[in-house]
C-alpha cells in the first residue's frame, strides 16, 4: 500500500484478523487492578488489555476512513460534474487487471505473480477509438471465502467499484479453477449492494497460456452475458474490448453541430464541462462545434443558454 488510505484499510484488516484470533494466552500475568473496598479484585488479563487496545485502535482507523470516505465522496461528485463514465475492473487475486489496467492506460502501476499485488485504488483516464474519455479504475483482487471485516476495511477502495458505469470482471482463463474462481467474485460482488442496473462484463484474460485458445475464444461467443477472450500482457484483443465498450457507453447519445457567438464564452465553457467535444472551428465571430452529448445534457444546455436567447432576441 503506497497511499495513505490503502494504509489504513491494510492495517485495520489486520487488526480485525488478529483481534479474532486472541487466545487465552496471557492468563498467567493477571494483572491486580481497582477493585472495591480493601481488597483488590483480579483485574485485566493481558488477554482483555490486547483486545482493548486492538479495539482502541480500530475505532480510531475506522474514524480516519470515514473522512476519507467522505473525501472520496467529494471527489466522485466531481467527477459526476465531467460527463465521463467509471469503467471498474474486478476479478479474483491475480488475474491480471493491473496488468490489463497498464496495458490500456499506458500506465506502470504495480503488478506481479503474487497475491493482493494491488491494494490501492489507481484511476486513469482512457480514451476510447471514437474520441470518448473514460475513466478506469484497477482495484484490489478478492479471494475464496472472503471475510465480512475484509470486505469493511476496504470499504473505502470498493466504493468505486460499486458506483461504476461498468463493471469488468477479469478472469484468469487458464486457471484450472477459473469457475470457481468466478463464483467467488459474483458471491462477493452480490455482498456489495452493486446496483442491479450495473452492466458486469466478463474479460477472459491470459489466453496467450492456452495451448488452443480457440475453445475458448468460441465459448466466449456463447455466453449470455458480454465476455471478451484476450492477453493483457501482450495486448491481443483488447481493441474489440475497447469497441464495445465505446458504442455501448455512445449508443443514446447525440451528435450534433452547435454554433455559438464568440460571445457566449459560459455556454462554451459549458459544453467543455459536460459534453465532448469532437471538433472545433473558429469563423468570423462565431464558434463552430461537432459535439457527442446525452440527451439529459442536451436538455440542461438548450434550457440553459438557447431558450435564454431567443429570450433575449423577442
Amino acid at each position: 500500500a503506497k497511499t495513505r488510505e490503502g494504509k489504513l484499510q491494510v492495517e485495520l484488516a489486520a487488526l480485525s484478523y488478529q483481534r479474532s484470533r486472541l487466545v487465552k494466552a496471557w492468563s498467567h500475568l493477571e494483572r491486580q487492578r481497582g477493585g472495591m473496598g480493601k481488597t483488590g479484585g483480579p483485574g485485566e488479563t493481558q488477554k482483555e488489555l490486547d483486545r482493548r487496545m486492538i479495539d482502541d485502535k480500530i475505532k480510531a482507523i475506522k474514524k480516519d476512513l470515514e473522512q476519507v470516505v467522505r473525501n472520496r465522496a467529494v471527489q466522485r461528485a466531481a467527477r459526476e460534474r465531467v460527463p465521463f463514465p467509471v469503467i471498474a475492473l474486478v476479478g479474483y487475486t491475480n488475474a491480471g487487471k493491473s496488468t490489463l489496467f497498464n496495458t490500456l492506460t499506458n500506465e506502470k502501476v504495480f503488478a506481479k505473480d503474487l497475491l493482493f499485488a494491488t491494494l490501492d485504488t489507481t484511476l486513469r483516464a482512457l480514451t476510447l477509438p471514437s474520441g470518448r474519455n473514460i475513466i478506469l479504475s484497477d482495484t484490489v483482487g478478492f479471494i475464496s471465502h472472503l471475510p465480512t471485516e475484509l470486505v469493511a476495511a476496504f470499504r473505502a477502495t470498493l466504493e468505486e467499484t460499486v458506483h461504476a458505469d461498468i463493471i469488468l470482471h477479469v478472469r484468469d482463463i487458464a486457471s484450472v479453477s477459473t469457475d470457481a474462481e468466478c463464483a467467488d467474485v459474483v458471491e462477493t460482488l452480490n455482498r456489495m449492494s452493486i446496483e442491479q442496473k450495473t452492466p458486469i462484463w466478463e474479460v477472459w484474460n491470459k489466453i496467450d497460456l492456452l495451448s488452443d485458445p480457440s475453445f475458448v475464444m468460441a465459448a466466449s461467443k456463447r455466453q449470455e452475458i458480454p465476455a471478451f477472450p484476450l492477453s493483457a500482457l501482450t495486448g491481443h484483443g483488447t481493441e474489440p474490448l475497447l469497441q464495445v465498450l465505446d458504442t455501448y457507453l455512445s449508443k443514446n447519445d447525440i451528435v450534433q453541430d452547435i454554433t455559438l457567438s464568440s460571445t457566449q464564452g459560459d455556454a462554451l465553457a459549458w459544453l467543455y464541462r459536460h459534453a465532448d467535444i469532437l471538433s472545433r472551428e473558429e469563423e468570423n465571430e462565431n464558434i463552430k462545434l461537432y459535439v457527442r452529448i446525452s440527451p439529459a445534457k442536451q436538455g440542461q444546455f438548450n434550457h440553459l443558454f438557447l431558450q435564454q436567447k431567443e429570450q433575449v432576441q423577442s
